[in-house]
């Protein structure tokens, strides 16, 4: 099933680009592309990954509605088009290198597109979970 069509921003004519003060610290891939977590605002619950390249991240931080490009689709999709799962933003932050995004959001629904909340819930891998420390005294050095 493939999401709607987005139409150019109101009052943005089409084609656009992201502001270049932003474009200028984003660290891309080989194919143009960011990737940006997807965290519920009030609870801290990472939803999901996706990517985005300018022109979704530019859709994303000038509708309020997460906008990603479909890296098997090679198109653009906007959460909850189809599915009525929308995830509104909050706030976007860029990693301290800029090959990241962290995308805020108040999501309505599954975020997952198997149904569930994260794309995370019921995947955990066997790990050895390393001991817990006193943090103060481990970084009483490092200050």
């Amino acid at each position: 099933m493939s999401e709607q069509p987005i139409p150019p921003l109101p009052g943005t004519p089409a084609g656009a680009e992201l502001a270049p003060e932003v474009a200028s610290r984003l660290k891309r891939d080989e194919h143009g592309l960011v990737a940006a977590i997807i965290q519920q605002h009030d609870s801290g619950e990472v939803l999901m990954l996706g990517w985005m390249d300018d022109e979704a991240l530019r859709r994303t931080l000038g509708t309020g509605r997460v906008t990603f490009w479909s890296r098997s689709r090679q198109e653009y999709w906007r959460k909850g088009d189809t599915s009525g799962h929308v995830q509104w933003v909050r706030s976007v932050a860029l990693d301290c290198d800029g090959d990241a995004l962290l995308v805020r959001v108040d999501q309505v629904g599954a975020a997952c597109h198997t149904g569930t909340r994260t794309c995370f819930d019921g995947r955990d891998l066997a790990a050895v979970v390393g001991p817990v420390e006193d943090h103060d005294a481990t970084t009483e050095g490092t200050r």
